[in-house]
């Protein structure tokens, strides 16, 4: 059985983490920003005050993803692909800013779907048949956490597409924090059952 290499669990660790600190550190330093009903994008726009802080909170957290993706060792090789490949989306929709609050870009549009895809599909990617695997990267696991992630994918992409949505920040942070911490619990969860085995 393959395994979890540290820096996987130094991503792991500190992924969740800096994911929540960047949007609440961000938000709090711009007065009137509402959480709620702004995307976490519209605090790295064009136009933010604090365009900076956001985006290098992006440009972290899509280095842990490509981090995670080396040296989770004991995922399937083609998760580890689509990991990396989110983590690099993830640099695609920093680069690609939003020009101001009430405007889009459509390459962030384009790169952000495709990370949140990726981020979704992961567990599939990374299922393993052998015994030997904890259950999560089993095919039940993988198979289950997949469906989640989709639903609250679509949930997600139907409300970040209907322009009277008054929600959709809320939205997007519950997806992207289930998404940050489910990888970052495998990850975990995984090097705890080679450790045991």
């Amino acid at each position: 059985m393959k395994t979890i290499g540290k820096p996987a669990l130094f991503a792991a660790t500190l992924g969740p983490v800096q994911s929540v600190l960047g949007w609440v550190i961000a938000g709090a330093l711009w007065p009137g920003y509402d959480p709620i009903r702004k995307t976490i994008s519209d605090l790295a726009a064009d136009d933010s005050p604090v365009q900076w802080i956001q985006s290098s909170f992006f440009i972290l957290g899509g280095t842990l993803s490509l981090i995670a993706a080396i040296y989770a060792r004991s995922f399937a090789m083609p998760g580890r692909v689509v990991i990396f490949l989110g983590g690099v989306a993830t640099y695609g929709f920093t680069y690609f800013t939003t020009p101001s609050q009430d405007s889009s870009s459509e390459m962030h549009r384009v790169f952000a779907i495709i990370s949140f895809v990726l981020f979704s599909a992961w567990p599939l990617f990374s299922m393993r048949i052998s015994g030997s695997y904890p259950w999560v990267l089993r095919p039940v696991g993988a198979i289950v956490a997949t469906l989640g992630f989709t639903v609250i994918s679509l949930w997600f992409l139907s409300t970040w597409t209907n322009p009277e949505a008054t929600n959709v920040g809320l939205v997007e942070r519950i997806i992207a924090t289930a998404q940050t911490t489910y990888l970052s619990a495998v990850i975990w969860i995984a090097w705890l059952h080679a450790k045991r085995s």
